[in-house]
């Protein structure tokens, strides 16, 4: 992993060390955390989008941005419209 421009050096040695210190499921109660909280925050701007839309129409939103078209159309009828 790349260490970001606004973390210092010697901060990233010790985020690394930390995430090596976890145990598998840990890091994996990590990423979901982190995943869930990226879904918030994509549908909390779908919903600033698109007021009027009802909260079906914001989910197929938020999958529509993981799931290529074809998948999506297939799954769901969902041409993105």
């Amino acid at each position: 992993m790349t260490r970001p421009l606004d973390t210092s050096p010697e901060i990233w040695a010790r985020m690394q060390e930390g995430l090596r210190r976890m145990t598998p499921e840990q890091r994996i109660r990590r990423v979901v955390s982190l995943t869930v909280l990226a879904h918030g925050l994509a549908l909390a701007e779908i919903r600033r989008q698109h007021p009027e839309e009802d909260e079906r129409r914001h989910r197929l939103r938020l999958a529509a941005r993981y799931i290529d078209a074809e998948t999506m159309r297939a799954a769901f009828g969902w041409t993105g419209d």
